[in-house]
């Protein structure tokens, strides 16, 4: 099992509204090898927010097919601007994001009692 986590850093205020898009039901539920998404908001930043998305895949081709997917860049795209819209774009409330990958290769769980 893989779990890919993207730490979000965006402006203060804006995870916990950013949050419940990352946790949708949808398209990627049907994803060969998707496991599960956990989304968490770290707690001891008071410059930024940080959001935590941790997503479990059974293998690494598992990952990289989704990333190449149209679910992926349906997920990914921004709204289009209305052409006829006076609108000013909107700014983005992210300020940088890292990917890590890690390989779970040992696991212990809580005893269940009978």
């Amino acid at each position: 099992m893989y779990i890919v986590t993207n730490r979000i850093k965006m402006k203060s205020g804006f995870a916990e509204k950013m949050a419940p898009n990352f946790s949708r039901p949808g398209a990627l539920q049907e994803m060969d090898g998707f496991m599960k998404v956990e989304v968490a908001i770290t707690q001891d930043s008071t410059e930024y927010d940080e959001l935590n998305v941790s997503m479990y895949w059974e293998t690494l081709e598992n990952y990289e097919a989704w990333k190449t997917s149209d679910v992926f860049k349906e997920a990914h795209k921004r709204p289009a601007a209305s052409a006829d819209s006076n609108e000013p774009k909107k700014e983005s409330p992210m300020l940088g994001s890292q990917l890590t990958i890690t390989k779970i290769v040992g696991l212990l769980e809580a005893k269940t009692s009978n």
